[in-house]
């Protein structure tokens, strides 16, 4: 009954984290699903240790690993996307639970699918989170926030993680050089093959736009979104891929269309009607009352046991 009950704790227990560095970084609430979407990688934190397990989407757990210190599957967008494997389905990457209201360092854990072995830490000053992974795992894609003031303020990095080393310089649109990268994470759409990932930013105060990032070449194009007057609207949208990939659709959470974008050529067709939704709530406000019945989940697991598992062991 433990193994069909972890991934549901798994999923409440991490809601609490998307405020743990001041509200910019997203929660995956229900673990990560592996390329082929037939299994689920999820972390169960557990005192001063976390359980990293991989189980089919009828609950049963494959295997699991206990890995110490506090850690968490990478949440990409605010909509419970989540993120953290490479698109090749051998490389999941960890985010470290913060504490701090605006961390100074941040912490990743590589590790193994094929055993969930730890095999890198990476380790870097500052207020980092995840974004992306390359297909083949080698690079890891940061949000690097570079102002304390303001945190919707964020630049993208890339960490060679053949080299173990941050690369200098940062991930833009060359070709819009007084693009200026601000604002939230709405939503996300990942190519099939892992090389191109989508995410819709809201931009309080300006347009809101998707960051289009070619995880292989290390390139970045920003679309600019056509919208006017309040964005709280924005938050019912959803990111899919249709055509083969060939057409990014930005359509309501009731599947109708707002617009579409060409990959490659960039370009935006099929805008909707100006009547939209009357605006909602600006933010999902649900994640708070999740973070309670997760805290409660989770308090009666530890008391049946379930910390003193072994430390990997399969199916």
């Amino acid at each position: 009954m433990l193994r069909r009950l972890l991934p549901f704790a798994v999923a409440l227990v991490a809601v609490p984290t998307a405020f743990a560095d001041g509200g910019s970084a997203p929660v995956a609430a229900e673990g990560v699903l592996a390329p082929g979407g037939k299994i689920r990688y999820a972390a169960l934190t557990n005192g001063r240790s976390t359980t990293v397990n991989a189980s089919h989407l009828n609950g049963v757990v494959i295997q699991w690993r206990d890995i110490r210190g506090r850690w968490q599957i990478p949440g990409v967008a605010f909509d419970g996307t989540a993120g953290g494997l490479s698109g090749d389905g051998r490389t999941l990457v960890l985010m470290r639970l913060q504490t701090a209201p605006i961390p100074t360092r941040s912490v990743f854990q590589v590790m193994r699918t094929s055993d969930l072995a730890p095999v890198q830490r990476v380790v870097l000053n500052g207020n980092f989170a995840y974004d992306a992974l390359s297909p083949d795992g080698s690079r890891l894609y940061l949000i690097e926030h570079v102002s304390s003031s303001n945190l919707s303020r964020y630049i993208v990095r890339a960490y060679a993680l053949d080299e173990r080393r941050l690369l200098p310089g940062r991930i833009a649109d060359r070709t819009q050089r007084g693009w200026v990268m601000a604002g939230y994470p709405v939503t996300r759409a990942t190519s099939a093959d892992g090389r191109w990932a989508y995410t819709l930013y809201a931009r309080p105060g300006g347009y809101p736009f998707v960051h289009a990032l070619d995880t292989a070449r290390g390139v970045a194009h920003c679309i600019g979104i056509p919208w006017r007057g309040n964005q709280n609207p924005l938050w019912r949208l959803r990111l899919s891929l249709r055509d083969g990939g060939r057409t990014l659709s930005l359509h309501w959470s009731s599947g109708r269309e707002y617009l579409a974008i060409a990959q490659g050529s960039w370009r935006i067709s099929h805008p909707a009607a100006a009547s939209r939704p009357r605006p909602g709530p600006a933010f999902p406000w649900w994640i708070l009352g999740a973070a309670g019945a997760g805290a409660l989940l989770l308090f009666a697991l530890s008391r049946a046991g379930l910390a003193r598992r072994p430390a990997i062991r399969s199916a």
